[in-house]
């Protein structure tokens, strides 16, 4: 691990602080919420009440509630340890490579990988139940794998796990009970690459275009009033972009931005007109937003997204442990206290 400073110590006077923590997803660049759990797992003075998540943010989310009912916080950051490495071990036979020239040149892109985009060009015209008609999925063993459900179900993190329905478009919250590797399968499946995971009899993809990841849930269930978002699609980016993959790698990040953004909106209302002395007017008006990310991740381009080289893995997760230091270091003090994240900014916006 990344060496980034002492463990922080709570203020004096303080007892331990229950928080929340909002997973967005984005493929292998979920190695950078692994690095920034791993490193908020240090502090024994933030416990955590429960945990949000979607796509890879959902994935990360099971598998430290899985590993925390296990083994409290050394538990949970061995298991995520686990996870990613099973993740790069299977990538090790994809057929998705950087190309010699990148690897050359240090980059992580696989925009110039022959297979990639010679697979990108064919998602265009032909659906997954063509070129995948069994249905497969590499993740399924990695998470029978990684997870036990059964201890997942009465562990006590809470955890609820975001998927868009495809019939109605709107997104179904999933809960301890309720998860299970489909539903995992479910909250991160791009309808391009897989084909839509049925639960219940009901076709689900990716959560991301329905919440990426949902807030209301740890408002409303937990008792934490520390909302921790941890962010890895860029919300903002200067100019047009003019190249093909620019424009879908562009398209890609507002889509999956579209309901944070609408939510982190709705919140900000709800706060502002929220009656303190009505017991549900309370827990909006007490809510606390903090947010982590690194503009770092957005150098890297929706492409990334499929590379699950080791290296890179690390790379990631070292970005996400210097990103959630920094976020200890700077505002550390206001969780508890303030927000350190302005909603009311959001509104300007609209």
């Amino acid at each position: 691990m990344a060496d980034d400073g002492k463990t922080a110590a709570p203020p004096p006077g303080r007892e331990p602080l229950l928080i929340d923590l909002a997973l967005q997803g984005g493929g292998a660049h979920g190695a950078f919420t692994w690095g920034v759990l791993d490193r908020l797992l240090e502090e024994p003075w933030l416990e955590i009440d429960g945990i949000s998540g979607t796509s890879a943010g959902a994935m990360n989310a099971a598998v430290l509630v899985h590993g925390h009912a296990l083994g409290g916080a050394e538990g949970a950051r061995q298991a995520l340890s686990d996870f990613w490495q099973r993740v790069s071990e299977t990538a090790r036979f994809s057929p998705f490579r950087r190309s010699p020239l990148d690897v050359i040149l240090g980059r992580w892109t696989l925009d110039d990988s022959p297979l990639f985009v010679a697979a990108d060009l064919a998602a265009r015209i032909w659906s997954p139940y063509d070129l995948n008609r069994a249905g497969s999925n590499p993740l399924a063993d990695i998470l029978q794998a990684s997870i036990d459900f059964e201890l997942l179900a009465r562990a006590p993190i809470h955890l609820f796990v975001t998927a868009t329905n495809v019939e109605t478009g709107r997104g179904r919250v999933f809960k301890n009970a309720e998860v299970t590797s489909e539903v995992l399968l479910a909250s991160a499946c791009l309808p391009t690459v897989f084909q839509a995971v049925e639960i219940d009899g009901v076709p689900y993809w990716d959560g991301g275009y329905a919440g990426n990841p949902t807030i209301t849930p740890l408002v409303r269930e937990c008792c934490s009033h520390d909302t921790i978002l941890v962010q890895i699609n860029p919300v903002a980016r200067p100019g047009a972009p003019r190249s093909a993959r620019d424009i879908v790698n562009r398209l890609n990040e507002i889509s999956f931005n579209a309901a944070l953004l609408k939510e982190l909106r709705m919140m900000a209302v709800l706060q502002r007109v929220a009656d303190p002395g009505d017991a549900e007017g309370a827990q909006w008006a007490n809510m606390r937003i903090h947010r982590i990310a690194s503009d770092k991740i957005a150098e890297y381009g929706t492409a990334s997204k499929m590379n699950a080289e080791w290296s890179f893995l690390c790379l990631l997760r070292d970005e996400g442990r210097e990103a959630a230091a920094q976020f200890l270091a700077e505002h550390g003090d206001a969780l508890g206290q303030r927000s350190s994240f302005n909603l009311d900014e959001l509104l300007e916006e609209i």
